[in-house]
């Protein structure tokens, strides 16, 4: 009998998927006027970034990539998520 999870990607999958799920009910339970809508981005932004970095590491194989490109893509999620803050609270 095959199991259910064959590969680290298959868990990265319901990982990504259970975390669509997670933003979409932040997102829809917090609108404008809400008092939350704030914090409530900024996690939106923060799962949003982790996403990317999951499919970076799991989809794009840069989990064995030489470590100067894994390093580089891991830089570029921590400055992504950065700017994504600083442009929604000052903007």
């Amino acid at each position: 009998m095959k199991t259910l999870v064959q590969t680290k990607a298959s868990v990265a999958w319901v990982v990504l998927v259970a975390l669509t799920v997670a933003q979409w009910v932040i997102g829809t339970q917090t609108g404008v006027g809400s008092p939350y809508h704030v914090s409530a981005a900024l996690v939106i932004f923060a799962v949003a970034v982790f996403k990317a970095r999951l499919v970076g590491l799991y989809f794009m194989e840069l989990r064995e990539a030489p470590i100067a490109l894994r390093g580089l893509f891991e830089i570029y999620c921590t400055a992504l998520l950065v700017v994504l803050y600083t442009m929604y609270l000052l903007g």
